[in-house]
């Protein structure tokens, strides 16, 4: 299964993260026609609230037109006197809006630029095989 992706989203996707996205599929065998949306869970297996790590992230995407649309990215960390796992940055493609845990929502260009970091970093992370990726479709 090979994903086309819709060019025009709220914020630039580059291509490195689709090419991932499409590489972590060929890797499955279950993958059956007619599926809405895929969610990819990245998960760094050594990362604690006592020990830090690399942040969980997820993307999810959805089919629209038989082009693949992203709807939301969220990088998770734990927080708190009790640490559970809670969204630090959470990019909303639909509505173009960011969300961090320390400042709150942005949009316009502070989104645009935080989303454009946040992704090379991310992208640069996954290439290193930091991560363990499992797949949900639906």
């Amino acid at each position: 299964m090979k994903l086309t992706f819709n060019k025009s989203q709220r914020f630039a996707v580059p291509e490195r993260l689709t090419a991932i996205l499409n590489g972590e599929l060929t890797k499955i065998d279950n993958a059956e026609p007619g599926i809405n949306g895929i969610t990819f869970n990245f998960r760094d297996d050594s990362y604690s609230a006592e020990l830090g790590g690399y942040h969980p992230v997820e993307v999810r995407i959805v089919n629209s037109d038989n082009l693949w649309t992203f709807e939301y990215i969220t990088d998770f960390s734990f927080q708190g006197a009790y640490p559970e796992l809670v969204k630090d940055i959470d990019a909303c493609f639909l509505s173009g809006q960011i969300y961090t845990l320390y400042s709150g929502s942005l949009k316009g260009d502070s989104a645009r630029e935080l989303i454009d970091l946040f992704l090379t970093n991310f992208i640069s992370y996954v290439e290193t095989n930091i991560f363990t990726v499992t797949v949900e479709f639906d």
